[in-house]
């Protein structure tokens, strides 16, 4: 168990982890565990939301995490409202910051933003008053998919200090991986990335990672496995010579597995593509907490929202005292 700090969260909006803390981090999973407790109760809601607005303003496609927010959203008793990009006036040319400022009109609190474009969330924050939250920004971060990520070894394994930590696969386009390695490294993990050349990001060793080229070489090491999956929508070219040579060499199967420790965690941030990332019978083995992931995104995006409400309507109590003082 983390142990628990008297501590003020700050920051209204949650745009990465880059920046974070790792006390910041600590107070997110904290503040998680406080709310799993609604997940098990007959009505599961909490008012502590009642009355805001939260939008999901989503220009990718996604499944987990839309979801997951709005669930976590509705948990908090908060209305929300789902933008799709296809039915509104995007696709008659209006601009994001347009689109943003007129839901904020209609009484937007909290804008959760996912954008192919890396710094939408960044360059809302400073162009609305709403709360923003970032739900995946180009190749540069997904911090709640890497908040769920360390919540969840976190709950395995009591503390992420000294694991061995694998991250495989196609580094080079992962903004999960991005986010998963400031996490885990200020956790005290240690962070290994395992990928054909051609899918590792140059001079990545400067994030205070270890490089692997192999994950033969690794396997018996590790304390937890995470698989990325193969993005071949943003892929320019064929970074590997076939589908079946990348599964070979990289892929997590039942023999690989035979090789590692005992009690490894086995992760996905999920969609999965099974027989290329990851073989079905290790997907759904006992060592493979995916699904555990998906329960707790909810749990970690009902305390990011909760947070960055609270860090909003501290500075607006401050802001009141202050003008009454003026």
């Amino acid at each position: 168990m983390l142990k628990k700090k008297q501590f003020v969260w700050k920051r209204k909006n949650l745009l990465g982890l880059r920046n974070l803390s790792r006390e910041e981090i600590e107070h997110i999973l904290n503040t998680a565990e406080g709310f799993e407790q609604i997940t098990s109760r007959a009505i599961k809601k909490a008012p502590a939301l009642q009355g805001k607005v939260v939008v999901n303003l989503f220009f990718e496609d996604s499944t987990r995490t839309r979801n997951s927010f709005a669930i976590a959203a509705n948990r908090l008793s908060a209305d929300v409202v789902e933008f799709t990009q296809k039915n509104s006036s995007v696709s008659k040319g209006e601009t994001l910051l347009d689109t943003a400022k007129n839901l904020e009109a209609m009484g937007s609190d909290i804008v959760i933003i996912r954008h192919n474009a890396g710094g939408t969330p960044k360059f809302l924050s400073k162009n609305i008053n709403s709360c923003v939250v970032n739900a995946g920004d180009g190749f540069c971060e997904h911090p709640t998919q890497a908040l769920l990520d360390v919540y969840t070894i976190w709950k395995i394994k009591g503390s992420l200090d000294g694991l061995k930590i694998a991250i495989v696969g196609d580094i080079a386009h992962s903004r999960v991986a991005r986010s998963d390695i400031y996490a885990m490294t200020k956790l005290g993990a240690e962070v290994i990335l395992i990928a054909p050349p051609t899918l590792m990001p140059p001079a990545v060793e400067k994030l205070g990672v270890r490089v692997s080229y192999s994950l033969d070489e690794v396997m018996e090491e590790l304390d937890v496995i995470n698989m990325l999956r193969i993005q071949f929508e943003r892929l320019g070219a064929n970074p590997f010579p076939s589908v079946k040579e990348y599964s070979h060499s990289f892929g997590l199967t039942v023999d690989r597995m035979k090789r590692a420790k005992k009690d490894i965690i086995v992760m996905h941030p999920g969609p999965i593509n099974r027989g290329l990332e990851i073989e079905s019978e290790v997907a759904d083995g006992p060592n493979s907490v995916i699904l555990q992931q998906v329960t707790n995104g909810i749990t970690i995006r009902m305390a990011v929202l909760f947070l960055v409400n609270q860090a909003a309507m501290t500075r607006e109590k401050i802001k009141i005292k202050k003008e009454s003082l003026a």
